[in-house]
């Protein structure tokens, strides 16, 4: 199936005004491998308009039985067309197939996370008896009910887009929502081919779901947070543009979600086994490193430096890349020119603050074309230094040595982010004392792994507002209705 380049604006697949288009770049050959609609303030203003409208003339909100209807069509719509989604978004991201399946978030897993809200959206508790009470001496019977927020604007980053679209949008529609998905104009397809499914495949109502994909995302994307009709704004991407969304959101008092930024710590105890946990580190490489929640930065004990340095020299060798086919790689192109010299600046950036590059650090002479970097490491880190502080979403890793473990902990948490982070100690309990010490959205522990679709993900501090997933991240997209009703004596 080729890619979709049509918007979907109340029910309809259709052009941007003047059929304008822009072109969508491989991350891998640097060449154009296909287009997008290019929308307009006119095209996002018929969609805000139709998302407003689907949510205040339809039952879409109400009707709970036929939302479950519409999802189940949804997921095996997308099942339908998985590895043809799975292709597009290998294409698009630069991401290897193998990450795109079964083992990786790019498609196959964020689908499958649908089968989560299709078992628990028939058991919600929409309303709550709180029973008989006589507050202020007034006899009264109280209800706790649930409803959908509204027209919800869903604005979502390049980096895992599928994933991204359907954490935000599933829950979203499971609670009654109306959405205006604004895709990340390096990756339209993955929103776009949303769009068809739900079009062609469901029976989803007019307006309910629109799809926007523009190459300019700051007009369209300033549109739709200023819009007054837009009840929510739901947002993952950088802290300095989550930033301007709050400062817009407020002047409408929207709800806010924001997944953001983070610079997460993977802390290696001095009583761990060195050279079973610092095979964690290799994930800095998954998908170049463009994920929030990689663990940047490694902590390990000062007197076991040497031997961590001599062991990633050997591990890092078994990182191979530059092949988008293959079903064994999780490491490929940073998306685009952009973030490829902006990676590279901080690497420079590093250098010249005093860090020492252990390996990597320049673009492969291997590769001909490609916007890709050497898996990086850093030693001589001090938390002080940019590359430690900045979030750099590339294959970059800093390794931090401390001296005792409350020294640890004051580094992981010296940080204006929250995110994540990974604790390794010889005992359970002694990783887990640590782990609830440090201020984080979502924390591993001995190798668990907490991505799954009924656990909340999320951030403290700078990394964001609100949680995506689990019950946490359904109850983002409602609202709560206390109902009192006076009682006769």
């Amino acid at each position: 199936m080729n890619p979709e380049t049509r918007l979907l604006i109340d029910g309809e697949l259709c052009e941007a005004t003047n059929g304008a288009l822009y072109n969508n770049v491989s991350p891998v050959t640097e060449e154009v491998i296909g287009q997008a609609a290019d929308a307009s303030p006119e095209d996002m203003e018929r969609a805000i308009a139709s998302a407003r409208r689907a949510f205040d003339e339809t039952d879409w909100s109400t009707n709970h039985s036929f939302r479950h209807q519409c999802l189940s069509q949804l997921y095996d719509g997308l099942l339908a067309v998985k590895d043809d989604l799975k292709a597009q978004i290998s294409a698009e991201t630069g991401a290897p197939l193998g990450i795109c399946g079964g083992s990786g978030p790019q498609c196959d897993i964020p689908i499958g996370f649908i089968e989560q809200t299709l078992k628990t959206l028939p058991e919600f508790e929409w309303s709550r008896d709180e029973g008989y009470a006589e507050p202020l001496g007034q006899p009264t019977h109280r209800f706790v009910e649930k409803e959908a927020i509204g027209v919800v604007a869903c604005i979502t980053p390049w980096n895992v887009p599928l994933q991204i679209n359907l954490a935000k949008c599933i829950p979203a529609l499971a609670a009654g929502c109306t959405i205006i998905l604004k895709a990340a104009p390096d990756t339209p397809w993955a929103a776009t081919m949303l769009g068809k499914v739900i079009a062609e495949h469901t029976d989803i109502p007019a307006g309910v779901f629109n799809v926007i994909t523009s190459e300019d995302p700051a007009t369209v994307g300033d549109q739709l947070i200023n819009d007054p009709r837009v009840d929510m704004i739901s947002f993952t991407g950088s802290t300095s543009i989550g930033k301007h969304i709050m400062t817009a959101a407020a002047k409408t008092v929207k709800k806010v979600f924001l997944e953001l930024g983070g610079k997460s710590a993977n802390i290696i105890l001095d009583d761990a086994d060195l050279e079973s946990a610092l095979f964690s580190v290799l994930a800095v490489c998954f998908h170049a490193g463009q994920g929030c929640a990689i663990n940047t930065r490694l902590l390990i004990p000062r007197e076991k430096q040497a031997q961590t340095e001599a062991l990633l020299k050997t591990y890092f060798t078994y990182i191979q890349y530059g092949d988008p086919s293959s079903d064994s790689q999780i490491m490929g192109p940073l998306v685009n020119k952009r973030q490829h010299q902006r990676v590279l600046e901080y690497i420079e950036t590093g250098k010249k603050e005093g860090a020492r590059l252990l390996l990597g650090g320049a673009v492969p002479n291997n590769i001909d074309k490609g916007y890709y970097i050497e898996p990086t490491v850093f030693v001589d880190v001090t938390n002080d230094m940019t590359i430690a502080q900045e979030e750099i979403f590339g294959p970059v890793l800093s390794v931090i040595a401390y001296d005792d473990e409350e020294h640890a902990i004051n580094i992981a948490n010296d940080s204006i982010y929250g995110l994540s982070g990974m604790v390794w100690s010889a005992t359970d309990d002694r990783a887990l004392a640590v782990a609830r010490r440090i201020r984080t959205g979502t924390i591993s522990v001995n190798g668990g792994n907490y991505y799954s679709a009924d656990v909340p993900f999320g951030g403290y501090k700078q990394s964001g507002i609100g949680r995506e997933m689990g019950q946490e991240g359904f109850e983002e997209y409602l609202e709560t209705k206390t109902i009192a009703i006076g009682v006769k004596k």
